[in-house]
């Protein structure tokens, strides 16, 4: 095959795709279908009719996109297979507030050592053009950039379940105390609930209001109160919904249950700040010793060594 010859199939596919996206993007100018008029006003009871409605794309891009699926779902099964820990991220994807199925975060992962691969072949290449480098150090090299590329995607995903859990149990005593009040002024826990997701705007008022919504379609208040916990693994939080569904169970008032909760919760608070400054402590020294401690010691010796200087 000659030059010409290769650049005129590469222009022409390049040609094709252009007009293809071109003409995907004109507007139709038929009439719209029944199902289309009436989609609009059963959206909300129809899943039909949200997928009908759905924005559709006929560009080349999803057809590539449905070309390259076996391959992209091979690839997330033999990751799966190899990293593992399946239930672990579910449970921190859940801690984490996210959105995101265990097929997508997979995705993610195998963009991750993409990329992280991709780096260590960039460097191989600048490296080798400088220097001999053997092929099994640079097969190393990417092997080792894919492995850092997943391993920053987990530690990421770990970083914003931790932190959504710190903010979960910062918020958790207030939580408590307010439904206590509501509970005290007649309501009912359900209300009191309900109360508390629309006034508040938290990360634990939001799961409370899942917890409503799901109440609101037919679901026992304790089942999915007790799902949240399980979910959540917040052992704070958990024996909290134990003591409410055991009051439940018993009759015993919630009102003094939730503020004894509220209580133990800040008690339990004060002393993970206690324990996290004790484990500070020696880290604070390292500054102290070796960045403020030598300019203190600077700023009083350096006046007298300069006016002795100057003097002789």
């Amino acid at each position: 095959m000659s030059d010409a010859l290769a650049l005129a199939i590469v222009a022409g596919i390049a040609g094709g795709l252009g007009l293809w996206s071109i003409l995907s993007l004109i507007p139709r100018l038929s009439r719209p279908t029944l199902a289309t008029r009436v989609a609009p006003y059963v959206i909300d009871v129809s899943s039909g009719a949200r997928e009908h409605l759905a924005p559709r794309s006929v560009g080349p891009l999803p057809v590539l996109g449905v070309l390259l699926v076996p391959a992209a779902r091979w690839l997330r099964e033999t990751l799966a297979s190899v990293v593992g820990g399946g239930d672990l991220i579910a449970r921190r994807l859940r801690q984490a507030g996210s959105e995101l199925t265990i097929e997508a975060y997979r995705s993610q992962q195998l963009l991750a050592v993409l990329a992280g691969a991709m780096l260590g072949v960039v460097f191989d290449i600048s490296v080798a053009n400088q220097q001999q480098v053997p092929l099994i150090a640079q097969a190393v090299l990417v092997v080792v950039g894919g492995v850092v590329g997943i391993t920053a995607r987990d530690y990421l995903l770990q970083r914003a379940a931790k932190a959504r859990i710190r903010r979960l149990t910062a918020e958790l005593p207030v939580v408590l105390e307010f439904l206590a009040l509501s509970l005290s002024a007649g309501e009912g826990i359900l209300d009191a609930v309900r109360r508390v997701s629309q006034v508040s705007g938290g990360e634990l008022s939001r799961e409370l209001a899942r917890v409503v919504s799901s109440v609101n379609t037919g679901l026992p208040f304790g089942e999915t109160l007790g799902v949240l916990a399980r979910e959540l693994e917040l052992p704070p939080f958990t024996r909290c919904v134990d003591q409410i569904l055991g009051a439940l169970d018993r009759g015993t008032p919630l009102s003094e249950v939730l503020q004894a909760q509220a209580q133990d919760a800040r008690e339990e608070s004060k002393r993970e700040l206690l324990e996290l400054a004790g484990k500070k402590e020696v880290a604070m020294l390292f500054p102290l010793v070796f960045l403020i401690l030598p300019i203190t010691i600077a700023f009083a010796i350096f006046p007298g060594i300069f006016v002795l200087q100057v003097g002789f």
